[in-house]
């Protein structure tokens, strides 16, 4: 391994560039060197820890790198070429290159605007700028003295040999009307681990309404080709980052006829969608969303179909909220068995819901028509609804507060998971890009901490207050920068992003501390309170976590 040094921007090339003097050479008018993945790099910084280290990582696992590019002069078309990794006999091919983007923060540190508890650790670069989004084009300009990160990531199969692997990265682009070409290493070791199949149960709510904007803002049809065209992109890359769980809005998937007081149900389009979640999304399990019911609401209303094709909002003392609640869920479990889907379909009743006794009330009228419903919840109610849901989902600082609740829940084989979103976390795990990278990684350790067994949150592309392009995003929304999304789009296409790559490296930790406490279960709680040291206690040293990655690898493979 290389040992990590300082590196300064080269002042006297800087000058030399001030002056107007045009003898500078190319090599020393270009700044590049390469940066823990996990590292942020912000356009005013002008020193970085340089960090060529091998990166570590097991059979099935995705080994990332990243650089910090920045020359004196304008550079037109950067280019990244990424060759194959090797270690002489085998091949790793490159699975992703890509120019790190930017994205303008809010200056929002709580939800709805609200600054009562604010972040901890957040970063407030003078540029309002945060590197985010994943640009995978081909070639990139990049103006004079400005810091532009790379990024190239290769996936290891699952059948690589375990050894060393290196690759060269060549950087190509015209400075001044001349071209050059600046050569850079890689290297991997790849342990004689294999990743394990997922486990770990994850969903990011995702939102086909905003389709519009990776179709260069014209609607888009539902239904049409462009519609599954534009649909399959987002669950592509979905499951390429580890969700497994789906939202499946079974009552609006549904057409309804009425004849009197007997209701007729068409599941075709629910089943072609769950179909194609399968097929392109990797979806194991699914989450029938709610029916828009508001307990918050006095009286509770709800939103039902009348059979002309309109759902309307009535209470739920209303006869016809009963008679359809009476046809629908027996005819959607019927029809749910008739496929296979039974065991895989979880029931979402409210959003975030705050009366327990409306909500154990309409979790028991379910049950009576659906004896073998399992019903999944983001709630805080904790034990108050405790005979209502089965999959448990509190926000992450809800978790201590109702510890033992949670903790008697799972020792009695009942699943807990957690979620997280912009409401009350100042010191507790994120994902707001204005907090430090690291923090996304860790949200799944603390899932292995805790013995959560699953992860939920709403936004993975909630883009309705997001603006610009590739060449600058702008957060707008009322929440936290970064809350409501976490990829970004552009035409016919989506660009990840490197919170996401991190927290799907955070699920891959979180399915090897799974692997090694098979092997030696005080170990693998070791590793786990080293990172995560209390709910809201963790360390974020970057270096540190590497050494804890390494023991854990290298246990694995002993």
């Amino acid at each position: 391994m290389k040992k990590n040094r300082k590196k300064v921007f080269p002042a006297v090339a800087m000058l030399l560039a001030v002056a107007g003097c045009s003898s500078t050479k190319v090599n020393d008018a270009i700044y590049c060197v390469q940066l823990d993945p996990l590292e942020k790099v912000f356009k005013e910084q002008l020193y970085f820890v340089e960090n060529g280290d091998t990166a570590d990582v097991a059979k099935g696992e995705t080994a990332s790198f990243q650089w910090v590019f920045r020359s004196i002069y304008p550079v037109k078309n950067l280019k990244i070429e990424a060759g194959d990794l090797t270690d002489g006999n085998n091949r790793i091919p490159v699975d992703l290159k890509a120019f790190t983007g930017y994205a303008k923060g809010n200056n929002c540190h709580g939800c709805g605007g609200s600054e009562q508890l604010p972040s901890v650790k957040f970063y407030s670069p003078e540029s309002g700028l945060f590197p985010d989004p994943l640009l995978n084009v081909e070639t990139m300009d990049v103006a004079s003295l400005s810091n532009q990160p790379l990024w190239v990531d290769y996936t290891v199969p699952r059948e690589a040999p375990a050894g060393v692997y290196s690759a060269e990265i060549i950087l190509t682009g015209e400075m001044n009307g001349k071209p050059f070409r600046l050569k850079k290493q890689v290297a991997a070791r790849v342990y004689n681990v294999t990743l394990p199949e997922q486990t770990l149960w994850t969903v990011n709510w995702y939102w086909l309404q905003f389709l519009d904007r990776m179709n260069g803002g014209q609607a888009v049809e539902p239904y049409s080709d462009r519609y599954w065209e534009l649909h399959k992109a987002l669950v592509n890359i979905m499951r390429e980052h580890g969700q497994n769980v789906y939202p499946v809005s079974s009552v609006h998937l549904c057409d309804y006829a009425v004849s009197g007081s007997q209701y007729t149900f068409d599941f075709s389009r629910f089943d072609r969608t769950v179909e194609f979640l399968i097929r392109e999304g990797g979806m194991k399990r699914m989450e029938g969303d709610f029916f828009n019911l508001d307990l918050k609401s006095n009286p509770v209303t709800i939103s039902i179909p009348t059979g002309d094709g309109v759902f309307r909002r009535m209470t739920l003392d209303n006869d016809t909220v009963n008679l359809f609640l009476s046809q629908y869920i027996p005819a959607l479990y019927n029809h749910l068995r008739s496929k296979g889907w039974d065991k895989i379909f979880m029931q979402s009743i409210s959003d975030e819901p705050t009366n327990a006794q409306s909500y154990n009330e309409r979790a028991d009228y379910l049950k009576q028509l659906e004896p073998e419903i399992k019903i999944i919840e983001a709630t805080i109610l904790g034990q108050k609804v405790e005979n209502s849901v089965h999959v448990h989902t509190p926000i992450i600082w809800y978790c201590e507060k109702e510890a033992d609740f949670y903790r008697k829940q799972q020792e009695a084989g009942n699943e807990v998971w957690y979620y997280i979103s912009c409401d009350g976390q100042g010191k507790y795990l994120n994902r707001f890009y204005e907090r430090e990278l690291i923090q996304n990684r860790l949200l799944h350790w603390f899932n292995y901490r805790y013995n959560l067994t699953g992860y939920l949150h709403w936004g993975f592309n909630w883009w309705e207050e997001l603006s610009g392009d590739s060449t600058l995003y702008a957060d707008n929304h009322k929440f936290p920068a970064g809350d409501a999304f976490l990829v970004y789009p552009a035409f016919g296409k989506v660009y990840s992003s490197i919170r996401l790559k991190a927290q799907r490296d955070g699920i891959a930790d979180y399915e090897l501390l799974r692997l090694l406490e098979k092997k030696d279960p005080a170990n693998a709680n070791e590793l786990a309170r080293a990172v995560i040291r209390s709910y809201d206690r963790y360390d974020t040293n970057i270096t540190s976590f590497r050494e804890t990655r390494r023991k854990l690898l290298t246990r694995l493979s002993e």
